[in-house]
Protein backbone atom coordinates (compact mmCIF):
# COMPACT_ATOMS: atom_id res chain seq x y z
CA UNK A 1 0.00 0.00 0.00
CA UNK A 2 0.97 3.39 -0.77
CA UNK A 3 0.76 6.55 1.07
CA UNK A 4 1.30 9.93 -0.53
CA UNK A 5 4.63 10.23 -0.47
CA UNK A 6 5.84 7.32 -2.30
CA UNK A 7 6.44 5.65 1.24
CA UNK A 8 4.99 1.99 1.72
CA UNK A 9 3.13 0.82 4.79
CA UNK A 10 6.08 -1.24 5.29
CA UNK A 11 8.23 1.41 5.24
CA UNK A 12 6.32 3.86 7.84
CA UNK A 13 6.78 0.01 9.78
CA UNK A 14 9.96 0.37 9.68
CA UNK A 15 10.18 3.86 10.45
CA UNK A 16 8.57 3.02 13.59
CA UNK A 17 10.80 0.15 14.44
CA UNK A 18 13.41 2.55 14.21
CA UNK A 19 11.94 4.66 16.76
CA UNK A 20 11.42 1.89 19.28
CA UNK A 21 14.97 1.18 18.87
CA UNK A 22 16.43 4.72 18.95
CA UNK A 23 13.94 4.76 22.24
CA UNK A 24 16.08 1.82 23.73
CA UNK A 25 19.43 3.98 22.64
CA UNK A 26 20.52 1.95 19.19
CA UNK A 27 22.57 4.34 17.63
CA UNK A 28 22.80 3.07 14.38
CA UNK A 29 19.02 3.25 14.28
CA UNK A 30 19.41 6.59 15.10
CA UNK A 31 21.88 7.15 12.09
CA UNK A 32 19.44 4.96 9.85
CA UNK A 33 16.71 7.10 10.93
CA UNK A 34 19.03 10.32 10.63
CA UNK A 35 20.10 9.54 7.22
CA UNK A 36 15.88 8.78 5.94
CA UNK A 37 15.67 12.43 7.08
CA UNK A 38 18.30 13.96 6.08
CA UNK A 39 17.01 15.40 2.81
CA UNK A 40 13.43 15.47 3.29
CA UNK A 41 14.18 17.90 6.29
CA UNK A 42 16.88 19.75 4.02
CA UNK A 43 14.68 20.53 1.69
CA UNK A 44 11.50 21.68 3.59
CA UNK A 45 14.31 23.70 5.96
CA UNK A 46 15.93 25.35 3.16
CA UNK A 47 12.70 26.98 1.80
CA UNK A 48 11.97 28.03 5.47
CA UNK A 49 15.55 29.73 5.76
CA UNK A 50 17.16 29.75 2.39
CA UNK A 51 20.25 29.92 4.51
CA UNK A 52 22.37 26.24 4.23
CA UNK A 53 24.55 26.67 7.33
CA UNK A 54 21.62 27.42 9.19
CA UNK A 55 19.82 24.30 7.50
CA UNK A 56 21.95 22.23 9.00
CA UNK A 57 22.23 22.82 11.95
CA UNK A 58 18.54 22.77 12.87
CA UNK A 59 18.11 19.37 11.40
CA UNK A 60 21.22 18.32 13.69
CA UNK A 61 18.71 20.50 16.51
CA UNK A 62 15.79 18.27 15.37
CA UNK A 63 17.28 15.07 15.64
CA UNK A 64 18.54 15.71 18.63
CA UNK A 65 15.39 16.28 20.13
CA UNK A 66 14.25 13.01 17.93
CA UNK A 67 17.00 11.30 20.22
CA UNK A 68 16.58 12.48 23.38
CA UNK A 69 12.29 12.39 23.12
CA UNK A 70 11.56 9.54 21.15
CA UNK A 71 9.89 7.74 24.04
CA UNK A 72 7.80 10.95 23.83
CA UNK A 73 6.11 10.04 20.61
CA UNK A 74 3.15 8.40 21.11
CA UNK A 75 1.60 7.62 17.69
CA UNK A 76 -1.18 9.92 17.32
CA UNK A 77 0.01 11.33 13.84
CA UNK A 78 2.43 10.07 11.55
CA UNK A 79 6.06 9.75 12.66
CA UNK A 80 7.12 12.01 9.64
CA UNK A 81 4.85 14.59 10.98
CA UNK A 82 6.34 14.45 14.26
CA UNK A 83 9.93 14.95 13.26
CA UNK A 84 8.24 17.86 10.49
CA UNK A 85 6.91 19.42 13.19
CA UNK A 86 10.11 19.54 15.77
CA UNK A 87 11.88 20.80 12.57
CA UNK A 88 9.44 23.88 12.38
CA UNK A 89 9.44 24.79 16.04
CA UNK A 90 13.44 24.60 15.31
CA UNK A 91 13.84 26.89 12.62
CA UNK A 92 11.23 28.90 14.21
CA UNK A 93 13.05 29.28 17.53
CA UNK A 94 16.69 30.06 14.98
CA UNK A 95 14.98 32.18 12.80
CA UNK A 96 14.40 34.37 15.83
CA UNK A 97 17.85 34.41 16.85
CA UNK A 98 19.10 34.92 13.72
CA UNK A 99 20.46 38.95 12.76
CA UNK A 100 21.39 38.99 9.37
CA UNK A 101 19.71 39.55 6.17
CA UNK A 102 18.51 35.82 5.08
CA UNK A 103 20.11 35.31 1.04
CA UNK A 104 18.34 32.96 -1.26
CA UNK A 105 19.68 30.22 -2.30
CA UNK A 106 21.99 29.44 -5.83
CA UNK A 107 19.56 27.80 -8.61
CA UNK A 108 20.74 24.61 -9.56
CA UNK A 109 21.57 23.61 -13.42
CA UNK A 110 19.00 22.21 -15.05
CA UNK A 111 18.70 17.91 -16.30
CA UNK A 112 21.85 16.46 -17.76
CA UNK A 113 21.20 15.85 -21.89
CA UNK A 114 18.34 17.73 -22.24
CA UNK A 115 18.07 19.65 -25.16
CA UNK A 116 19.91 23.07 -24.87
CA UNK A 117 16.75 25.95 -25.66
CA UNK A 118 15.00 22.96 -23.46
CA UNK A 119 17.42 23.32 -20.70
CA UNK A 120 17.65 27.24 -20.63
CA UNK A 121 13.48 27.25 -20.57
CA UNK A 122 13.40 24.67 -18.00
CA UNK A 123 15.70 26.76 -15.68
CA UNK A 124 14.11 30.03 -16.11
CA UNK A 125 11.04 28.18 -15.09
CA UNK A 126 12.42 26.79 -12.01
CA UNK A 127 14.19 30.46 -10.94
CA UNK A 128 10.85 32.01 -11.96
CA UNK A 129 8.35 29.71 -9.54
CA UNK A 130 11.68 29.57 -6.63
CA UNK A 131 11.65 33.62 -7.13
CA UNK A 132 7.65 33.57 -6.77
CA UNK A 133 8.19 31.35 -3.88
CA UNK A 134 10.69 32.71 -2.04
CA UNK A 135 8.20 36.23 -2.39
CA UNK A 136 5.25 34.64 -0.60
CA UNK A 137 5.07 35.47 3.57
CA UNK A 138 6.52 32.28 4.74
CA UNK A 139 3.42 30.63 6.18
CA UNK A 140 2.24 30.32 2.54
CA UNK A 141 5.73 29.00 1.43
CA UNK A 142 5.63 26.79 3.90
CA UNK A 143 1.95 25.11 2.77
CA UNK A 144 3.19 25.34 -0.69
CA UNK A 145 6.46 23.40 0.41
CA UNK A 146 4.67 20.77 2.78
CA UNK A 147 1.94 20.09 0.41
CA UNK A 148 4.09 19.81 -3.43
CA UNK A 149 7.54 18.93 -2.38
CA UNK A 150 6.77 16.69 0.26
CA UNK A 151 3.49 15.48 0.00
CA UNK A 152 1.97 16.11 3.13
CA UNK A 153 -1.82 16.41 3.38
CA UNK A 154 -3.85 19.40 5.03
CA UNK A 155 -4.45 17.69 8.65
CA UNK A 156 -0.41 16.97 8.08
CA UNK A 157 0.54 20.37 7.81
CA UNK A 158 -1.83 21.80 10.61
CA UNK A 159 -0.07 19.33 12.92
CA UNK A 160 3.02 20.23 11.84
CA UNK A 161 2.31 23.79 11.95
CA UNK A 162 0.37 23.94 15.18
CA UNK A 163 -2.40 25.60 13.33
CA UNK A 164 -6.17 24.52 12.37
CA UNK A 165 -6.58 22.87 9.26
CA UNK A 166 -8.71 25.30 7.87
CA UNK A 167 -5.95 28.02 8.32
CA UNK A 168 -4.22 25.78 6.21
CA UNK A 169 -6.11 25.86 3.30
CA UNK A 170 -6.47 29.95 3.66
CA UNK A 171 -2.78 29.73 3.37
CA UNK A 172 -2.74 28.13 0.41
CA UNK A 173 -5.77 29.73 -1.40
CA UNK A 174 -3.41 32.88 -0.94
CA UNK A 175 -0.66 31.35 -2.02
CA UNK A 176 -1.93 29.81 -5.03
CA UNK A 177 -3.41 33.39 -6.15
CA UNK A 178 -0.28 35.34 -5.17
CA UNK A 179 1.75 32.40 -7.29
CA UNK A 180 -0.69 32.83 -10.39
CA UNK A 181 0.09 36.64 -10.39
CA UNK A 182 3.31 36.18 -10.09
CA UNK A 183 4.40 33.21 -12.56
CA UNK A 184 2.26 34.86 -15.36
CA UNK A 185 4.19 38.17 -14.45
CA UNK A 186 7.51 35.74 -15.30
CA UNK A 187 6.03 34.02 -18.37
CA UNK A 188 5.01 37.30 -19.74
CA UNK A 189 8.81 38.63 -19.43
CA UNK A 190 9.94 35.23 -20.78
CA UNK A 191 8.20 36.03 -24.55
Amino acid sequence: MRTGRGMTASDETDEGALLRRVCGGDRLAFQTLYRAYFSRLARFLDRMTRNVPLVEEIINDTMLVVWQKANTFDGSCKLSTWIFAIAYRQALKALRGLDVPLEPQEDQPGEAGAEPEHALAARQLQRGVSRALDRLPMEQRLVVSLTYYHGMAYQEIAETMGCPVNTVKTRMFHARQKLKDMLSDHMEEMQ
